[in-house]
């Protein structure tokens, strides 16, 4: 029985709705994705709340969201920018106060400038940090998060050093694209779903995408390594419940959220999003968030970030 069909009888909602954080301002990537989830659950759960809580890489609305121990009903989107924020912030709060979910969708970085930029390629934002690191601003989400490891991984390719790398910090995508283009910013660093307007609308020009090959969203942007700098790296988001929840209660969520994947509406938003297919549950997605802290961990160590 789907929770759509239970939730005035026997399943656990019994008449309540669905509450989804997204723990960040809105725009960014991760309410594209709760709101995402909003349209493609509603003939699965019905009507579900979306809210925000920004700031601080996810890890304010993470010190909330661990206040609704036990409710099944409080669900969290959160991905690798959260992991990354609680090592850097040195967050008290911590993802093992929490039930893992699933792991959802990837989503890759593009680099961008203003359309009126004097960079017009990598070559170019490579030659200006290699006469001076710092004077090459970076615009991007919270500290720690994806974009300041990427912004540190093209440096630490380039053979300069990533402690050097001024990067200035934004609770979501759209305050850092408004610093871009205001000119506070040499360069603006984001996921491609979250860019991809102001890309089409000329407002911005993509100059890499940090994905192993061309993506079908972008297909005219060529990717870091084909520009000669040795860098990949997938951004991936995934859902939480409060910790204390029922094991019959974490299955049906799970089992949910699976189901929410194979929807003709979720499909629709990975192709129109230009989000990549990473659907994982249970156990493996237990062990994956495992692997995915120590590597993020070591990262942020070599930055001198955490």
């Amino acid at each position: 029985m789907s929770l759509a069909a239970g939730r005035d009888d026997e399943g656990f909602l019994n008449g309540r709705q669905l509450r989804l954080m997204a723990p960040a301002a809105p725009g960014g990537g991760w309410d594209q994705t709760a709101r995402e989830m909003q349209a493609a659950l509603r003939d699965e759960a019905g009507r579900t709340e979306v809210y925000n809580v920004a700031g601080a890489g996810g890890t304010i609305g993470l010190s909330q969201f661990v206040r609704f121990e036990r409710d099944p009903t409080q669900l969290m989107v959160m991905g690798l920018v959260m992991v990354g924020a609680i090592e850097s912030n040195d967050s008290p709060v911590a993802l093992d106060r929490t039930t893992p979910l699933a792991r959802l969708l990837t989503d890759y970085e593009v680099i961008v400038v203003p359309a009126d930029s004097p960079v017009r390629s990598m070559d170019d934002l490579v030659t200006l940090m290699k006469d001076d690191v710092g004077k090459v601003s970076w615009a991007g989400g919270s500290a720690g998060g994806i974009e300041q490891i990427l912004a540190g991984l093209v440096t630490d390719a380039i053979g300069a050093n990533p402690a050097d790398v001024n990067y200035v910090a934004h609770s979501g995508g759209g305050e850092a694209l408004s610093t871009l283009l205001s000119g506070r910013a040499t360069v603006g660093v984001s996921g491609v779903s979250e860019l991809v307007g102001q890309i089409r609308a000329g407002t911005i020009r993509p100059i890499a995408v940090s994905s192993p090959q061309r993506l079908p969203t972008l297909p005219d942007v060529p990717t870091l390594k084909e520009q000669k700098v040795d860098v990949e790296l997938a951004n991936w988001r995934g859902v939480v419940a409060p910790s204390g929840i029922g094991a019959e209660e974490e299955r049906e969520l799970e089992d949910l959220l699976m189901r929410m994947t194979r929807t003709e509406a979720w499909q629709e938003t990975l192709q129109r999003r230009g989000w990549l297919d990473a659907s994982l549950a249970g156990p493996q997605f237990d062990r994956y968030l495992i692997d995915e802290r120590r590597t993020v961990t070591d990262v942020l160590k070599k930055m001198g970030l955490a």
